[in-house]
C-alpha cells in the first residue's frame, strides 16, 4: 500500500485551565450557554444560534472571528452541533460540522470539575478533550498549544466574571 492511501490516524488531546475562587457551580452556565462563546473565547468576534432549541443537543451556533482591516474574505468561521449536554456532571460535547477552517471531523468535549476533593472551596476547572482529523495548516503540537492558551484566556475571563458576580 502506497504511503499516501495509508489512513492518518485521529488526532486527539486534552487542555484543562483553574479558576480559582470560582465554583463548579458558577462556571457551569457560562459554558453550558453554548451560543455565547463569544463572551469567553478570544478569537471569536460573533457567536449565535442557527437552528435548533437552546440547551438542547442540535443546537447548532455559528461562531465567526472578525474580518481582519474590514476584509469580509478574512473571517474564519466554524458552525457547531451542540451533541450533549449533562448538568449533573457539567459536561457538553459538540462537533464542528462546517468550517473554513480546515476541519474534517472534530469532536470536543468540555467538563467543568471541582477542584479540592470534590467540594470546589478552592475552585474549579475547565477540562477540554478532543478528537479530530489532523487539520490543514496546523501540527498537532500547535494546535493543542492553541487550545491550551484559548483556554486559559477563556478561564481568566469567566473568573473575572464569577469574581465580579459575587462582590457586588
Amino acid at each position: 500500500m502506497a504511503e499516501d492511501q495509508i489512513p492518518k490516524s485521529k488526532w486527539e488531546g486534552k487542555a484543562s485551565a483553574d479558576l480559582e475562587g470560582s465554583s463548579a457551580e458558577q462556571v457551569w452556565p457560562l459554558l453550558a450557554d453554548f451560543c455565547s462563546l463569544h463572551k469567553w473565547f478570544p478569537d471569536i468576534a460573533t457567536c449565535y444560534q442557527v437552528d435548533g432549541v437552546p440547551g438542547q443537543p442540535g443546537l447548532i451556533r455559528y461562531c465567526a472571528r472578525a474580518p481582519i482591516d474590514n476584509d469580509e474574505s478574512t473571517i474564519k468561521w466554524a458552525k457547531e452541533k451542540l451533541l450533549s449536554l449533562d448538568p449533573i456532571q457539567r459536561c457538553l460535547s459538540y462537533e464542528i460540522i462546517e468550517s473554513n477552517l480546515g476541519f474534517k471531523s472534530y469532536v470536543a468535549i468540555m467538563q467543568v470539575v471541582p477542584i479540592n476533593g470534590g467540594d470546589g472551596s478552592i475552585g474549579c476547572k475547565i477540562e477540554w478533550s478532543f478528537v479530530c482529523d489532523p487539520i490543514e495548516g496546523w501540527g498537532l503540537n500547535d494546535f493543542r498549544s492553541y487550545l491550551d492558551s484559548s483556554l486559559r484566556l477563556m478561564a481568566e475571563k469567566m473568573m473575572e466574571h464569577t469574581l465580579l458576580s459575587t462582590a457586588g
